[in-house]
């Protein structure tokens, strides 16, 4: 089904016009002049004490060409890369966008479930989206900014970034990473199938590849919930050369003994086979617990070769994975088990809770691989 174009309100803040009104895509040249940065520091966006918790939909926006060609130049074919299997990375193949709707405006979309439980009232939205704008083509930066999304069964809305973007141009890729409040939509919507379209990456091959997704965390309220924290943290930080390894202070979090709880983490370019990202909980000052990304997505084949995401010196905790703990399973149009370049990881942090949590904080490693962190996202029993 084809989903028409209506514009919303600037800073996230959307609302519905008459589809006969508008028939296409906005221009271009309507995305905001926004204020960019190389590096943003990590603060904290969002946080409530409250019964309920925080719930993701995410997905890639570029994916491999099933092509001739990347079946000669690549080790596995664009295919199994999809499925998860090998070592594959997005630098190996020519990438193009993915396009789920049928939609002429749109160059590109993908679809992923919000999955809210029943009698959940959502308290807080954000979405998140950014990319590479330098692969076989180079776009320009004046749309990274500007995204279209669709809530269930609805049209396209323009959401316009409501913070600082981060924009820097390392390692033979120009990153961006944007983010805009969506809580009027989402808490209006409910759960469903959303679509993210027009994330400004850009396609081709090269050295460093294409990436880019998207990511909606929504905090919910919920009677008979357990007490929680919630919060949401962003910003825009690089792992590379000089720097390979990231803390973040996530502030006094008085946990129970015991206590369960999920950590989040959107990041971009993080290669399947390239070892030794590592992502740690600090629970207590003073103590480390290194953690493992189980890959989980949706019943596809999404198994690591390097272990699953072992947070150990030779894991690869960003391989490339949209994941959620345990037996959770969220719908994604498409599904592919690798995403070539971008990570929505969602981490049990219950075995880091046992001795409970007072000022916590979370660090993240990449001995080799180069990273660009977005987002994280905390949910834990609070005590009572």
């Amino acid at each position: 089904m084809r989903i028409p174009v209506v514009p919303a309100v600037r800073r996230g803040l959307v609302c519905v016009l008459s589809c006969a009104a508008v028939s296409a895509a906005l221009p271009a040249s309507a995305a905001p002049q926004v204020k960019e940065r190389p590096r943003i520091p990590f603060t904290e966006r969002y946080h409530a004490v409250q019964r309920g918790g925080l719930v993701r939909a995410a997905n890639s926006a570029v994916t491999c060409r099933r092509s001739a060609a990347n079946a000669r130049t690549a080790a596995v074919s664009c295919l199994s890369a999809r499925a998860g299997r090998g070592a594959a990375a997005n630098h190996q193949y020519e990438m193009f966008y993915t396009d789920v709707d049928d939609d002429p405006n749109t160059f590109n979309s993908s679809r992923a479930e919000l999955a809210l439980p029943k009698d959940a009232r959502v308290t807080y939205a954000r979405l998140y989206w950014g990319g590479n704008l330098r692969v076989g083509e180079q776009k320009p930066p004046k749309d990274n900014g500007r995204v279209l999304i669709a809530e269930p069964g609805g049209a396209y809305k323009e959401v316009l970034a409501d913070s600082v973007v981060g924009h820097r141009t390392a390692n033979g890729a120009d990153a961006f990473h944007a983010t805009a409040d969506v809580t009027k939509l989402v808490a209006s919507s409910g759960p469903g199938m959303y679509t993210v379209a027009q994330i400004n990456v850009a396609m081709g091959r090269s050295a460093v590849g294409a990436w880019g997704g998207w990511t909606l965390v929504v905090a919910y309220a919920r009677k008979g919930a357990p007490l929680r924290h919630l919060s949401l943290w962003d910003g825009f930080e690089t792992l590379a050369e000089g720097r390979r390894s990231f803390r973040v202070e996530l502030g006094r979090k008085r946990v129970p003994v015991g206590g369960s709880g999920r950590l989040g983490l959107v990041t971009y370019d993080g290669d399947r086979g390239i070892t030794g990202d590592s992502v740690a909980f600090e629970p207590h000052p003073r103590r480390s617990v290194p953690l493992s990304a189980s890959a989980s997505d949706g019943g596809s084949d999404n198994s690591s070769p390097t272990g699953g995401g072992s947070a150990a010196g030779g894991g690869d905790a960003f391989d490339s994975t949209i994941t959620d703990p345990g037996a959770a399973r969220h719908l994604r149009e498409p599904a592919h088990s690798n995403t070539l370049g971008y990570d929505s990881d969602v981490i049990d942090l219950s075995p880091a809770l046992l001795h409970g949590a007072s000022d916590t904080a979370v660090r993240l490693g990449a001995a080799r691989d180069y990273l660009w962190i977005g987002a994280l996202f905390l949910e834990a029993d609070a005590r009572g």
